[in-house]
């Protein structure tokens, strides 16, 4: 590499241009201070929900996105990123384990610096039930306009598939974030414990009640109607 190559050429005052595109000294400048921490594990939790933060703005990005391409049958590329939304959230859910590295111990000392601060807080938890729903009724949308009914899609064999490929992306993502609450959960118990009162008054076994909400809950029942009308039935006999 040249020096003329190596020379920043990106406006900003960091050393190089990859600094300056991604702005790391201000990303990295976003933790406490070692001389600010109540625990040295702040940065730990700190870390994981920052960048937690990062993937859910995308995965938000993405599904916002692909409900508006909807409107306009984009179908494959809305379904290019669900895929992109559905990986973003798998890992969230991975990197929330980070945590369980935390001493309960040492966590109950890192939750005095938090204030009144809870999950329900978080932007990009609160943009996914906002947005969800919203993808939900362009694909019913997209359906109604073709006058396709769940069952016929999943009976058509490969005849509607950009539309089953669709659905099935939908409802990876329903199932995708039942399971980020389910591991939250988990995480917290691991932590805090499972009969003790949240940062805002919330008792963790409530949390517990909250993880399946489903945005696309017909994808889940069609399921059922497919079973029943199956030769077997949903009780294992002929239904014939």
């Amino acid at each position: 590499m040249t020096e003329e190559r190596s020379k920043p050429i990106l406006p900003g005052a960091a050393a190089t241009d990859y600094e300056r595109y991604l702005r790391t000294d201000e990303l990295l400048a976003l933790q406490k201070r070692p001389d600010e921490v109540a625990h040295r594990d702040e940065l730990l939790f700190q870390t994981v929900h920052q960048s937690s933060e990062l993937w859910l703005k995308l995965a938000c990005t993405e599904i916002e996105e692909a409900a508006s391409l909807l409107a306009g049958e984009g179908v494959a590329a809305a379904v290019r990123l669900m895929r992109r939304a559905n990986d973003c959230m798998s890992l969230v859910t991975g990197q929330l384990h980070m945590l369980e590295h935390m001493n309960p111990v040492d966590y109950a000392l890192v939750r005095t610096a938090l204030g009144h601060g809870a999950g329900f807080d978080s932007p990009g938890f609160r943009g996914v039930h906002r947005l969800s729903p919203a993808l939900g009724e362009a694909f019913d949308a997209l359906r109604q306009r073709r006058g396709v009914t769940l069952n016929d899609l999943y009976r058509s064999g490969y005849a509607m598939e950009d539309l089953y490929q669709l659905a099935e992306e939908l409802l990876t993502w329903d199932e995708r974030v039942i399971l980020w609450r389910f591991h939250h959960l988990k995480v917290v118990e691991r932590i805090i414990g499972g009969s003790v009162i949240g940062t805002q008054g919330t008792p963790v076994e409530v949390l517990g009640k909250r993880i399946d909400v489903r945005f696309f809950p017909e994808l889940w029942t069609v399921r059922d109607e497919i079973t029943r009308r199956s030769p077997l039935g949903a009780d294992g006999h002929s239904s014939s």
